[in-house]
C-alpha cells in the first residue's frame, strides 16, 4: 500500500501528504500537520487516523464541515478513490500503489436518426408516481408496487444528504441498477442555454472509468419534448440500426427521463441493456420518471445551495479577515479579495493610488493575514524624512558611522525582522538608497551605515505611492530593476469618488470615531448634509472625509450634521451640476436668507433672541450669518445688554 492524499482543487491543490501512519491533523493553523490559511477551515478542522491498515476521518467539530463524496461526515472509514471536501479544499485519497485514478468523464455522444413512431414516451403529468390519486388504479400490482415505493423512499433519503454535483449523478446511477435491469448509465446535466454542463457513466460490466456512447439525438428529444421514453427493442428499429452507440455496444432497450424543473430541464438519464431478456417496459419508465423528479428537487436545492455557499464564502473570506477597512461597494470588495489571495504568500506588493485612500490600511491588512501576523508590522513614510537621515532610519547605523552616532542602532529592517515592512512613498527613495534596497531584495542581506558585516534578513516588502512609478522609471526618476523587483503583486486603491456608494457607512464610522475622540454624543447626518458629501468630488478621498466629518463634529452646535457644518469647499463643491437642481438650492439658500433678515430684524439685531425665534443655537446662526454672507445683517446684530 501506499497510503496519501494529493490536493485537488482550492489552497491545498497539489500538496502531496503522506500517510504513513498514526494521526495527521488538517485545519487553518500551522500547528497542523496539513494546513493552509483558508478561512474556511477551522484552526483543527478534521482528522485522519490510522489503525490496522485503515483509514478513516473524523470532524473536529469544525464550522463548516466535513464531506466525503459530497456527503457531510462526522466519522467515516475512508476507501480508495474518496474525495474529501474540507473549506475550500478538495483532497484524493489514495489507498493502492498506482496512478491517480483517470478522470470520469466517460460519455461520448454521436448522433442518429429520430424515433417516429419508434419510442413509448411518458409525460410529466401521466407519471402514476408523481400523481398520487392515479397509484392504485394505474399500478394493480401491489407487490410490485411496495417494492418501488419502498425503493423511492431510499433514492430520496440517501440523497438528500449530497452536496456536490458528481456525486448526485454517481449516487443517481448507483440506485437506478438496483431498481431497472440496466447495465450502462449516463446522467447528464445542462446549463440555463441547454448545453450539456457535466456528465457521468457507468459501464458495469467494464467499469466506470470505460466510455458509454450515448446517443445525442435520444437526448436531445427527450429534452425537447419534457418527456421520457423508452425502446424495447432497437433491433427491430430501422431508425436504430445505424446507431454506432447502439451497434457497437450491443444494446437491445433503451431508457431516457428528464429532469423537469418549473421552467427548464436541469438534465437526462440514460439507461441502456444488451439483453433481451432484461428488456426495459412501462412500469420501469415510470419508476424511472419518479427517480428523474426525486433528482430534479435534489439538482434544484443544490444549486441553490451552491448559491448561497458561494455568497456565504465571500462573506466570510470579508469577515475572515482582520482588517480596518470600511466599505462594502464592487471596488473594496475587489480590494477584500485581494488581501485574502495575496496574505498568506510572501510575495512582494506593491500599492497604488491617490493619497488618502488607505494603502496603509491594506499593508496592514495584508500583515494581520499573514503567517507573519505574530511579527512585527513596521511602516515608514519615505517621503517624511530627509535623504540623508533615512539610509540610517532604514538600515541602521554603527557607533561612530557619522557624527552624533554615539551607540549602535537597529533601522527599520532590522527591527521588521521575521515581519513585514512597509515603505510608504517609496518613489521618494534617492537613486542611491533606491540601488541599496534593490540588494537588500535580491540578497536578503543588508549592512548598517558604517558597518561591515552583513545581516541576513526575513522581511516582506510592501511598498506603496500616490505617483505613477512606470512614468518615473521613463523620467529616470525609479530605477527600472527596483520597479519590477517591487511590482510583483500590484493593487490600484481607488479613489472615494469611484465608490461613492461607501461614504454613507464611512461617515457613521466617522462620526462614532470623532464623537469618542471628541467626548461628545453621537450626531445623525441630515440627508441634505449626505447628499452634500455623495456629491463632493473628495481630492484628499477618505482622509479628507474624516477631517471633515470631525470638524463637524466639533464646530456643529445641533443634534444633527448638517451641510453648513462642512468646510467651504465641500459645501460647495458638493452641489450637483443639474440646473434644477441648482435652482432649488440656491432657493433654499435665498429662504434661509430671508428667514434670518427678518428675525435678526425683529430681534433689533440681538442675535441671541433672534436665534430663540428661529429655534436654533446662536452658534449655528452666527455660522449661517457667515455661510449665507449675510453681511448687512451680522453688522446690525448686537450682543445683548449685560444683566445688572
Amino acid at each position: 500500500m501506499n497510503p496519501r492524499m494529493i490536493g485537488t482543487a482550492g489552497p491545498l491543490q497539489g500538496t502531496l501528504i503522506p500517510l504513513t501512519g498514526g494521526e495527521v491533523t488538517v485545519g487553518r493553523d500551522s500547528s497542523n500537520e496539513v494546513w493552509a490559511a483558508d478561512t474556511l477551515l477551522s484552526r483543527r478542522h478534521c482528522t485522519i487516523t490510522s489503525r490496522e491498515g485503515t483509514f478513516s476521518i473524523r470532524d473536529l467539530g469544525s464550522h463548516n464541515g466535513t464531506a466525503v463524496n459530497g456527503i457531510p461526515v462526522r466519522e467515516r472509514e475512508l476507501q480508495h478513490g474518496d474525495h474529501i471536501s474540507v473549506g475550500s479544499s478538495v483532497l484524493l485519497f489514495l489507498l493502492e500503489a498506482d496512478e491517480l485514478p483517470r478522470a470520469r468523464n466517460p460519455v461520448e455522444f454521436d448522433t442518429t436518426s429520430d424515433l417516429p413512431g419508434v419510442a413509448v414516451e411518458l409525460r410529466e403529468e401521466d407519471a402514476i408516481y408523481l400523481q398520487p390519486e392515479k397509484l392504485i388504479a394505474g399500478f394493480p400490482e401491489a407487490p410490485r408496487l411496495a417494492r418501488d415505493l419502498n425503493a423511492l423512499l431510499k433514492i430520496a433519503t440517501g440523497i438528500g444528504g449530497i452536496r456536490d454535483r458528481e456525486s448526485l449523478q454517481w449516487q443517481l446511477l448507483g440506485f437506478l441498477f438496483d431498481i431497472v435491469p440496466a447495465e450502462r448509465g449516463a446522467v447528464v446535466f445542462f446549463d440555463k442555454a441547454g448545453e450539456i454542463e457535466s456528465t457521468a457513466a457507468w459501464d458495469r460490466a467494464r467499469g466506470p472509468e470505460h466510455v458509454v456512447r450515448v446517443s445525442q439525438t435520444i437526448i436531445q428529444r427527450v429534452y425537447r419534448d419534457r418527456a421520457g421514453l423508452i425502446v424495447k427493442d432497437t433491433a427491430a428499429e430501422e431508425a436504430l440500426r445505424h446507431s454506432l452507440s447502439l451497434a457497437e455496444a450491443e444494446v437491445r432497450s433503451l431508457l431516457c427521463v428528464p429532469l423537469l424543473a418549473k421552467v427548464r430541464v436541469l438534465g437526462a438519464i440514460y439507461l441502456d441493456s444488451r439483453k433481451a431478456t432484461k428488456s426495459f417496459d412501462e412500469n420501469h419508465l415510470q419508476i424511472a420518471t419518479a427517480v428523474a423528479g426525486i433528482a430534479a428537487l435534489a439538482l434544484e436545492n443544490l444549486q441553490h445551495w451552491e448559491e448561497l455557499r458561494e455568497e456565504n464564502r465571500e462573506l466570510r473570506a470579508q469577515i475572515g479577515l482582520e482588517h480596518s477597512m470600511i466599505g462594502e461597494s464592487p471596488r473594496m470588495k475587489e480590494v477584500f479579495e485581494f488581501v485574502r489571495r495575496v496574505a498568506p504568500t510572501n510575495a512582494t506588493v506593491l500599492l497604488l493610488g491617490e493619497s488618502g485612500t488607505g494603502k496603509e490600511l491594506v499593508a496592514q491588512a495584508i500583515h494581520r493575514n499573514s503567517p507573519r501576523a505574530k511579527r512585527p508590522f513596521v511602516a515608514i513614510n519615505c517621503a517624511a524624512i530627509t535623504a540623508s537621515l533615512l539610509e540610517s532610519e532604514l538600515f541602521g547605523h554603527e557607533k561612530g558611522a557619522f557624527t552624533g552616532a554615539t551607540a549602535q542602532r537597529k533601522g527599520k529592517m532590522e527591527t521588521a525582522e521575521g515581519g513585514t515592512l512597509f515603505l510608504d512613498e517609496i518613489s521618494e527613495l534617492a537613486l542611491e538608497l533606491q540601488a541599496k534596497l534593490l540588494r537588500v531584495l535580491q540578497e536578503r542581506e543588508f549592512e548598517r551605515v558604517g558597518g561591515t558585516t552583513s545581516i541576513a534578513l526575513d522581511v516582506r516588502l510592501i511598498g506603496a505611492s500616490n505617483r505613477n512609478l512606470s512614468q518615473a522609471v521613463e523620467g529616470g526618476e525609479f530605477r527600472r530593476d527596483l520597479y519590477y523587483r517591487l511590482n510583483v503583486v500590484a493593487l490600484s486603491m481607488p479613489a472615494l469618488r469611484e465608490r461613492r456608494e461607501d461614504i454613507p457607512q464611512l461617515s457613521e464610522h466617522f462620526i462614532a470615531k470623532a464623537s469618542r475622540k471628541c467626548k461628545t454624543r453621537i450626531k445623525t447626518i441630515s440627508p441634505d448634509a449626505l447628499a452634500c458629501l455623495m456629491n463632493y468630488a473628495w481630492p484628499g478621498n477618505v482622509r479628507e472625509l474624516e477631517n471633515a466629518i470631525e470638524r463637524a463634529i466639533v464646530l456643529g452646535s445641533e443634534d444633527t450634521i448638517l451641510p453648513e457644518d462642512f468646510p467651504d469647499s465641500v459645501l460647495e463643491g458638493g452641489a450637483t451640476s443639474s440646473d434644477a437642481t441648482a435652482k432649488y438650492h440656491g432657493a433654499i439658500k435665498e429662504s434661509k436668507r430671508r428667514m434670518i433678515l427678518q428675525a435678526l430684524q425683529e430681534a433689533n439685531g440681538n442675535y441671541i433672541e433672534a436665534a430663540k425665534t428661529l429655534g436654533i443655537h446662536p452658534n449655528s446662526l452666527l455660522r449661517l450669518i457667515r455661510n449665507l454672507d449675510i453681511k448687512a445683517a451680522s453688522k446690525a446684530a448686537t450682543l445683548p445688554p449685560r444683566s445688572g
